[in-house]
């Protein structure tokens, strides 16, 4: 008899068709109904993950495979066998909010891709979008995510930045019985979920209705108010019983070529919070329409920029990256989508110098050819620049999406809180600073990463903190 895996074809989500949605921001995929969840849930084979676990292995499994370890083969069995409230509780365990993971996760790099059956002819099982089936559909039913509601609250901690790790960190301290209260810089929750990953990725609303849960539960949100001086921080160490910094890794990267602070270059971070406050209606004014765009680099802040200028009505959107498409950094299907709403893509081409007019505006960027050269340190193959081969491509707008970089903030020193030589606070196995009150996780901590990794590091912070505060059971 067939195993269901080769019977059943794999089937990723259906997507709207390019010329549609390259017209607005409204969501690219169509989620899973019951019937396509449960046929893709029966290609799972169930392995052995926990029997094995611990073990030295050349085996990976899908929970092996993902930084929070959720017990993916555990719901899939009980989307298979149609219990979906039992699906919904397991997902929602391990993982703060993983309706979001299932859309914004690199799966084929992490969960999917260390599937057993990945590795054969067949394709993995569809886990990302069977993961966002389960608590769409749970929601839709009346199924809630747990804030411990039913706990008495005792002690009190400060979340410095509402992103992924700050998000995941107050998430378990509600759950375990902690007076939470967040303090975010912006005018809306999420961080980098909100500004940072445009609305046809991940629906603002999905952010939102999560805070609202927590809200009613008991979370306390201070929007407009960052945490700048040593002052505003002293008081939180003072006044809470701890602190977990949550402020991400906020600076953009440039790429150090002449002429960078020309009218018309722009970070990425800066592109994509100003196309989302578009969305939410803040102002009318676009930056990109009717120009012609140059993106520079090629991970997913990159793709994310590229389909953001499409969708805001540029003239022409061409992404560059100094390697091949193979040595790209960000998630393949995105280059897909990217691709099929009209991108333009030069590879083995870096940039040397922005051109610009009598007034420093923008009006090409000069480029050199690349080859790869031998390998460095990390065995990935060094980039070589053509010497002559300068060219120009004609351009209005140029976007820098070549990572981030994390900040020092003043009051590190000032509250004994020792940093690496990027600026970051320095933990230990528990995310516990050299100031014994103050956590710190996810890109703050690591530089810029994953969302997944961010709520792993907030969850396992929230962990330490509720057994230090005497509230882990």
């Amino acid at each position: 008899m067939k195993k269901d895996f080769t019977r059943i074809p794999k089937k990723i989500q259906r997507k709207r068709d390019p010329e549609e949605r390259r017209k607005d921001f409204e969501p690219v995929y169509i989620e899973f109904n019951q019937d396509e969840a449960t046929e893709q849930a029966k290609r799972c084979i169930t392995c052995p993950i926990d029997i094995m676990r611990g073990m030295d292995s050349e085996f990976s499994f899908c929970r092996t495979g993902c930084p929070l370890g959720n017990y993916i083969s555990q719901w899939i069995r009980e989307v298979r066998n149609g219990n979906l409230k039992k699906a919904f509780e397991l997902s929602n365990e391990t993982s703060p909010f993983p309706e979001v993971m299932g859309r914004v996760c690199p799966h084929d790099n992490l969960c999917q891709g260390a599937c057993t059956i990945a590795k054969t002819e067949h394709g993995s099982v569809a886990i990302g979008a069977i993961e966002v089936f389960i608590s769409e559909e749970g929601f839709k039913q009346g199924l809630k995510p747990y804030y411990g509601e039913d706990k008495k609250r005792k002690k009190r901690v400060a979340v410095i930045g509402s992103g992924p790790a700050g998000m995941s960190c107050a998430t378990y301290l509600l759950r375990g019985g902690a007076n939470v209260e967040i303090f975010e810089k912006s005018d809306r929750p999420g961080g980098l979920l909100t500004y940072g990953i445009p609305n046809f990725k991940l629906h603002k609303d999905v952010i939102f209705r999560r805070f609202k849960w927590m809200e009613e539960a008991g979370l306390k949100l201070h929007l407009n108010h960052p945490i700048l001086t040593q002052e505003e921080f002293e008081k939180l160490v003072n006044e809470f019983d701890a602190v977990f910094i949550g402020v991400g890794a906020p600076s953009g990267r440039g790429a150090r070529m002449e002429n960078e602070d020309a009218n018309g270059v722009y970070h990425v971070m800066d592109v994509l919070t100003h196309a989302q406050k578009r969305v939410f209606k803040d102002f009318d004014e676009c930056i990109l329409k009717d120009k012609k765009v140059v993106v520079l680099g090629g991970g997913d802040s990159a793709m994310d920029a590229v389909r953001t200028s499409v969708r805001s009505g540029a003239k022409e959107v061409t992404c560059v990256y100094r390697r091949d498409e193979a040595n790209m950094p960000g998630s393949k299907k995105e280059v897909i989508n990217a691709k099929e709403e009209g991108v333009k893509f030069m590879f083995y081409t870096a940039p040397k110098a922005v051109k610009v007019d009598e007034n420093k505006n923008v009006v090409g960027i000069i480029c050199q050819k690349t080859e790869l050269g031998e390998p460095d340190s990390s065995g990935r193959r060094r980039v070589q620049v053509v010497e002559g081969s300068d060219f120009e491509i004609p351009c209005d707008i140029i976007i820098l999406a070549l990572g981030f970089d994390n900040v020092k903030f003043a009051w590190y020193e000032h509250a004994g809180i020792e940093t690496d030589k990027w600026g970051c606070p320095k933990v230990n196995e528990r995310y516990q600073t050299t100031n014994p009150k103050v956590y710190a996780g996810g890109d703050a901590v690591r530089g810029a990463d994953l969302v997944v990794t961010a709520a792993r590091d907030g969850r396992d912070a929230a962990y330490a903190i509720l057994e230090d505060l005497g509230l882990k059971d």
